[in-house]
C-alpha cells in the first residue's frame, strides 16, 4: 500500500505536468499540507495551506495567484501563530483525488478535495480571513 506522501508525490507529477496555467499544483500542495498536518509541523506550513485553501475555495484565486499571494505572505518574516488541528480532516483523501480520470475528472476532484480540507479547519477561519485582509488586502 503506497504512503500518502507516495500519493502526493505522483498527483504532484499529474499537476506539475499539467498545462493549465491556473497552476492547480499550487491547490494540491496545499490541501496536502492541510490534511497531513501535525503537532511537529512548522506554523507558517498550515497557515499557508490555510490562506491557500480559503483563496481558492471562497475567494475564486486560481493557483498562481495563491502562489503569488504565498510569495507576498514570505516577505513579512514573522511568528506565524498554530492554528488548532481539527480531528477530522475532510471526507475525501488524496486516494480519492488519483482514483478519479486523469484530465477533467481529476481537475474537479482536486477542486472537491480542497474544499474537503478547508471545512474542517473553520475553528481557524476568522485568523486566516483577518491575516488575508491584514496582509494581502483581501476582503
Amino acid at each position: 500500500m503506497p504512503s500518502d506522501q507516495d500519493l502526493y508525490n505522483e498527483l504532484a507529477f499529474y499537476t506539475l505536468a499539467h498545462v493549465d496555467p491556473a497552476f492547480i499544483h499550487q491547490n494540491v500542495v496545499d490541501a496536502f499540507a492541510a490534511q497531513t498536518a501535525g503537532e511537529t509541523t512548522k506554523p507558517i506550513t498550515i497557515v499557508f495551506a490555510l490562506i491557500g485553501l480559503y483563496l481558492y475555495v471562497e475567494k475564486g484565486y486560481t493557483g498562481k495567484q495563491v502562489q503569488r499571494a504565498h510569495m507576498q505572505l514570505a516577505k513579512f518574516r514573522r511568528q506565524w501563530f498554530m492554528p488548532a488541528l481539527p480531528l477530522d480532516r475532510g471526507a475525501i483523501r488524496i486516494q480519492d483525488v488519483l482514483a478519479a480520470a486523469p484530465g477533467a475528472d481529476r481537475d474537479a476532484m482536486i477542486r472537491k478535495w480542497c474544499e474537503s480540507a478547508w471545512q474542517p479547519w473553520s475553528a481557524s477561519r476568522q485568523q486566516i480571513l483577518d491575516l488575508a485582509k491584514s496582509e494581502l488586502g483581501v476582503d
